[in-house]
Parts: C-alpha cells; sequence; structure tokens
C-alpha cells in the first residue's frame, strides 16, 4: 500500500453529496487512502490531468476489475496500442461529421417524438419523462440497439453503473448487474444478423465491418450504455434544474450573450456526472510525496478536480461566463471521452434549446425538491417541474 495519508469517510455522506469531503481531501490530503473504498484518492486537478497522460504508472487496465469482471474488457480499460486499435475502429460512429451529418437530426426528431407527448400535459418530472427518454432513444440510434425500449435501456445502464460503482460487494447489486449485462447480450445477438446484411454506421455495425473481436465488441457496446446513457441523463435534466435555479444564468443565454453549450459545460464541471475514473498502479513510482506501490488502486476524483480552488474561483456557483477550459469533465489525456462530441450534440444542439421551446414558462413546479445522489456517477433523482401546456 502507498504511504498515502489515510482519510475516513462516511459513506452514505459521501453518496449523498461528495463535495464537502472533497474539499477538505484537498486542503488536507489531496492524495489520500480512502479506507472505505479501498482505494488512493487524488483530488487536485493538475495532479489528475498529469497523471492521467502516465499510462505506464497509472494504468487503465484493471484485471479482475469491477468493468472487466462485469462488463468484459472494453477500450476503456486498455492502454497503448489495443486501446488506440479500438479507438479508431470506432471513430466512423462518434466523428464530428458523422454525428452532425446523421445523428443530430436524428436526435431531434427522437425530442420531437418525447416532447410531443410530454408538452400538452403541463407537468411532469423531467428525469423521467425527458431525459431518461430522449438519452435512450439517442443512445439506441448510435449504438445500433434499436430493438431495445428506452426504459430497459435506462434500466441497464443504471444497473451497471451500480455495478462497476460496487466497491462495498453488495451481492445483490452485483446480481442485477449481471442481469442487466445478459440482457444486452441477447439484443446484440439479436441486432447482429440484420446489420451483417444491411450494414450502418452505428456503434454495433461499424466494430463489426472493422473486424474487432465479438468479446470486444459487445464489451464496448456495454460500455457506451453504461455512460452514454446516464451522463446525457443527468445532464440534461441537471442543466434545465440549473438554469431554472439561477434564473440570471437563463437570462444569459436566453438573451443570445451565451449559448446553451455554455450551460452544459459549467453544468459538467459544477456537478460531474461522471465524477471518478479508476486507475491500477502498474509500477512502484512516487508523485507528489507519495510513494505508489504495484497493483494498488487509484480513483481519478473528476469531480474534485473541477471544484479545485487553485484553478476554479467560487467553485461551488453555477457560472457560465467563467472559464472552463482547465475543467476535465470528460477526462484528459488518451482516454478522454470518445463520445463526448455526441452527448454535447444532444444536450447542447438538441435537448436544451427544444426543452425551453416546446415547454414554456418553464418552471419548477411548488414544493419540488430535487435532489442529486452519486458520488462515482452523480445526477437528480427527479426533477418536478411546470409549463405552459
Amino acid at each position: 500500500m502507498s504511504n498515502a495519508p489515510v482519510f475516513n469517510i462516511d459513506v452514505a455522506d459521501f453518496i449523498a453529496n461528495p463535495y464537502p469531503m472533497l474539499k477538505q481531501m484537498r486542503a488536507e490530503a489531496p492524495i489520500a487512502f480512502v479506507p472505505q473504498l479501498n482505494a488512493t484518492l487524488l483530488t487536485k486537478r493538475d495532479a489528475i490531468f498529469d497523471c492521467e497522460k502516465n499510462i505506464a504508472v497509472f494504468s487503465s487496465e484493471q484485471p479482475g476489475g469491477l468493468m472487466d469482471v462485469l462488463m468484459g474488457q472494453n477500450m476503456m480499460r486498455l492502454d497503448g496500442a489495443p486501446h488506440q486499435e479500438q479507438r479508431r475502429a470506432v471513430f466512423p460512429t462518434l466523428s464530428p461529421r458523422t454525428v452532425r451529418d446523421q445523428w443530430q437530426q436524428q436526435f431531434h426528431d427522437a425530442a420531437e417524438g418525447v416532447l410531443s407527448e410530454l408538452a400538452p400535459r403541463g407537468r411532469g418530472d423531467l428525469v423521467k419523462e425527458f431525459s431518461l427518454l430522449l438519452s435512450a432513444e439517442a443512445l439506441k440510434i448510435v449504438t445500433g440497439l434499436t430493438n431495445m425500449d428506452a426504459r430497459e435501456v435506462d434500466r441497464v445502464s443504471q444497473g451497471m453503473i451500480d455495478g462497476i460503482a460496487n466497491y462495498t460487494g453488495d451481492p445483490t447489486i452485483e446480481a442485477n448487474c449481471h442481469n442487466c449485462t445478459a440482457t444486452i447480450d441477447s439484443h446484440i445477438t439479436a441486432r447482429i444478423p440484420e446489420l451483417l446484411n444491411t450494414p450502418d454506421t452505428s456503434l454495433l455495425s461499424i466494430q463489426m465491418q472493422a473486424g474487432l473481436p465479438e468479446t470486444a465488441t459487445r464489451a464496448n457496446i456495454k460500455l457506451a450504455i453504461s455512460g452514454g446513457q446516464n451522463e446525457p441523463r443527468d445532464a440534461i435534466a441537471g442543466v434545465i434544474w440549473a438554469l431554472l435555479r439561477h434564473p440570471d444564468q437563463l437570462a444569459l443565454v436566453q438573451n443570445s450573450n451565451y449559448k446553451w453549450r455554455d450551460a452544459f459545460e459549467e453544468y459538467a464541471r459544477w456537478i460531474s456526472p461522471i465524477g471518478m475514473s479508476p486507475r491500477r498502479i502498474a509500477k512502484r513510482a512516487k508523485f507528489g510525496g507519495v510513494t505508489f506501490e504495484p497493483e494498488e488502486r487509484i480513483f481519478f476524483m473528476f469531480s474534485s478536480a473541477n471544484h479545485d480552488e487553485d484553478i476554479f474561483q467560487d467553485p461551488e456557483t453555477y457560472d457560465l461566463t467563467r472559464d472552463n477550459a482547465p475543467a476535465i469533465a470528460f477526462g484528459a489525456g488518451p482516454h478522454f471521452c470518445a463520445g463526448a462530441g455526441v452527448a454535447r450534440a444532444l444536450i447542447s444542439e438538441v435537448a436544451l434549446p427544444m426543452a425551453f421551446e416546446r415547454l414554456p414558462n418553464l418552471r419548477l413546479a411548488p414544493n419540488a425538491t430535487p435532489t442529486c445522489t452519486g458520488w462515482a456517477f452523480r445526477g437528480l433523482t427527479s426533477l418536478d417541474c411546470e409549463w405552459d401546456s
């Protein structure tokens, strides 16, 4: 084990709101071993930014890790040439051109369908009735799993997220995760013959065309669902909540001083939908006054990095006018999120402008109590709103 100082947490409090404890860690022990998570946490932005590029020490390969065991080894758990090979294979699906020329219009059509049903009601939970459904419909399009129901996409995504964050070893969570991955596999199996006959630019089809092993293809689809559902789902609802809580910030967008993308990027810094990325120490090394030993588990705390007081002034405030360039909500280095362009298009170009356009006078419902939860992945559990129907 490393010689990092020990920092104890209350797990329930950390799940409810990790930011106060992360702030304390940054001040007292920016590299700290947390026994309750059996991992050493890096909490400062520049340390994470530098270490994420040092794959010789901070390796993404984690044989026996939760993601490998539960989902199969995907490209996020590869380094070097094997990682780059798989990223190149999926690039035709995620390229800026494909997003612009194919996915964005389909996202728009999906949003139109969801909002056409929702708008006449005048009230609803925008997590369950808008962001969840739109994120899932978009993910079905991009992955090629068009044979899945949107709510089933969300169920299996959440089950995998819970599974790969199950560092306390809850057997019920693990069993549910296995059920979710089996469900995805069954839908992949059903789609393979169709896509062999009629190839397209979906993630499943592109990997098949590239000749990737089926095990890798399946694992990468699961990766896309685990991150590609929860982050847009949580960010869409989260940005709406942030703007409704901060009408001065909403006015900046609606008066065309700032863009919907600015609202999204600041939210992703302020409350990071993906708060952590794990690494394995591949060889003995020293960093930041700490000696790391091989096979230790390290957590890069993106959520903490994006609140680093040395980088961001008044980081606990949602402020569209700040410079977000140093934020690392999508990671940094070779493992920068491959789907970032898809997420930005869905959220900034489609979901946010269409929600505020199609739901006139959008506002929080009386007595609404939106609550965020989670530390590895964080988002609203509900968002009760009203609008003029």
